[in-house]
């Protein structure tokens, strides 16, 4: 499974290309945008896990455009790229609201590195900010309430759909086979027939998909089972 979808902010085309070459190649979806506007657009539609931002952009300075996704997209984290490596440029950045910055050229292996570590500060946080609810891609799910929202829109569950969902979330992107659902959401001493699986797995498809039949966000892993992706990632 992906690890996540990285917005790659670069207007030099070798370069982008290498780290998304590289990103790829770690098993990360990756968006290119060559300039701010697009970037902002691509933020917009497509609600990246992290952004690599280069700060020299034809069309508008990185700082400018780091303080404007910090204030519309908190939650996204951001990791400056760029080869303005002085220390007020660093600092600047970071009181902006990145995450982390990185000095041209790099290593790509610890390119790698630094966005799983952000990765993995970013989810801590969130869980931390708010124990009793977790947002991923277009779903908040309140565990409290146990109601889930999607594009802030209430989907009606049952309590089986609501405990499959949370139980999804808690292993994200992670599949989960058949025997592993049914002995969480029904029990070890369950023995009714294993196909109530998919019968409620159809079920909530059709709650949460756009496009049941077309799943972007739960997948069928053949063979095995299921698994919840972050973001709408196609396989």
């Amino acid at each position: 499974m992906r690890e996540g979808k990285i917005l790659v902010v670069e207007d030099e085309l070798s370069i982008r290309k290498l780290i998304t070459f590289n990103l790829q190649r770690s098993n990360f979806e990756v968006i290119e945008a060559g300039d701010g506007e697009q970037a902002l657009i691509f933020i917009k539609d497509h609600k990246p896990s992290l952004i690599l931002l280069d700060l020299t952009l034809p069309d508008m300075d990185g700082l400018d455009l780091c303080a404007q996704i910090t204030e519309n997209y908190p939650g996204i984290p951001i990791i400056i790229v760029s080869a303005r490596g002085q220390d007020m440029e660093k600092i600047m950045g970071l009181e902006l609201g990145a995450d982390d910055y990185i000095v041209k050229p790099f290593n790509p292996l610890e390119l790698i590195a630094r966005i799983r570590s952000v990765l993995r500060r970013s989810k801590s946080k969130s869980i931390a900010a708010n124990p009793h609810q977790v947002t991923t891609g277009p779903f908040v799910i309140e565990l409290k309430t146990q109601r889930v929202y999607k594009g802030g829109k209430l989907i009606k569950l049952t309590i089986r759909e609501f405990q499959m969902m949370k139980l999804f979330t808690e292993k994200l992107n992670e599949p989960i086979t058949r025997d592993e659902l049914l002995d969480e959401i029904w029990g070890l001493n369950y023995f009714g027939d294993p196909k109530t699986v998919d019968v409620h797995i159809r079920r909530l498809r059709e709650k949460i998909e756009d496009d049941p039949s077309n799943p972007l966000f739960l997948k069928t892993v053949w063979g095995y089972g299921y698994s919840f992706l972050e973001s709408e990632e196609m396989q």
